[in-house]
């Protein structure tokens, strides 16, 4: 008896035949999935389309899931996908510990995976898609001592606790900015406006001689240039990401900077990757895209 409660034991952990994975070198009706940390926001949103037009150049379908910055929601997503018998997964984390588990799910039955901008903290991640974000924290920095000079007082909107783009921005950021500037405040928006804009009114009323912002995203710059101008002080704001609100409000000089990514070109090169997985190339455990500086002048 107990012999044969062993042998069911083993055969039911064994993945539905419509869940295991192609055989490497097989990319006939490919599915994608692919899941989202927020569709609420322009940069992700811009992945998104990278991530849908290089798939329909290589015939592939992808199937799309919004975890709304819900890092719980977003591990059920993941879970739903490989129940749907995806081919592969692309995942841009909205927590990268919190992921862990929804990347060694699809280890267990096989299914390659990708992060995309964030990375996962356990699990086997074939190779992760981002910008190198502790370089973009240090140009940043480098911005505003060049515009302000070293010793000047900043604050700094924090991302999402636990992401790890948080915690390569802010890296990079205080590599040079704990040596040249005085980081008076800093404390986490979220990578969100509407949080951006509160939490900046807050660190103006008790910091009256801030002079520039560090924004781990420009979602949070715009919203703390919203809080700098009902206050009537003049701070130098620098978001990171290049979204296209940003981007114009650079050109309006409402934006000192920010640090550009190209959020399609990692939608893209993240097909592409998943593609050489699914066919059995080599990848490297990471894939960056380029980043620029952009300012008014």
């Amino acid at each position: 008896m107990s012999f044969s409660l062993l042998i069911l034991a083993a055969c039911s952990l064994e993945p539905p035949e419509w869940a295991k994975p192609k055989k490497k070198g097989n990319l006939e009706n490919i599915k994608i999935g692919l899941s989202v940390s927020t569709l609420n926001n322009p940069f992700f949103v811009s992945l998104k389309n990278g991530v849908v037009k290089e798939a329909k150049k290589q015939g592939m379908d992808v199937v799309i899931v919004d975890a709304q910055n819900d890092s719980a929601k977003q591990v059920n997503d993941v879970e739903d996908l490989l129940q749907q018998g995806v081919d592969v997964l692309l995942i841009n984390p909205t927590d990268s510990a919190a992921i862990s588990t929804a990347v060694q799910s699809a280890n267990n039955i096989g299914i390659p995976v990708v992060t995309l901008d964030r990375s996962a903290d356990k699990g086997k991640v074939e190779t992760l898609v981002a910008s190198d974000n502790v370089k973009g924290g240090e140009m940043a920095a480098d911005y505003i001592v060049e515009k302000l000079g070293e010793g000047a007082k900043v604050a700094e909107l924090e991302g999402t606790p636990g992401a790890s783009a948080t915690r390569e921005r802010g890296k990079g950021f205080h590599n040079v900015a704990d040596q040249k500037l005085d980081v008076a405040a800093k404390q986490s928006a979220d990578f969100d406006r509407t949080k951006g804009l509160n939490v900046m009114e807050n660190l103006l009323q008790g910091n009256s001689d801030i002079k520039a912002v560090f924004a781990h995203n420009d979602e949070m710059a715009l919203g703390a240039i919203q809080a700098i101008n009902s206050s009537g002080r003049d701070v130098l704001v620098v978001g990171f990401d290049g979204n296209e609100d940003a981007v114009n409000a650079v050109k309006e000089g409402k934006l000192a900077a920010t640090v550009a990514q190209q959020p399609e070109l990692i939608g893209e090169l993240a097909v592409k990757a998943a593609s050489d997985v699914l066919k059995g190339k080599k990848v490297e455990e990471n894939i960056a895209a380029p980043l620029k500086l952009m300012t008014q002048e």
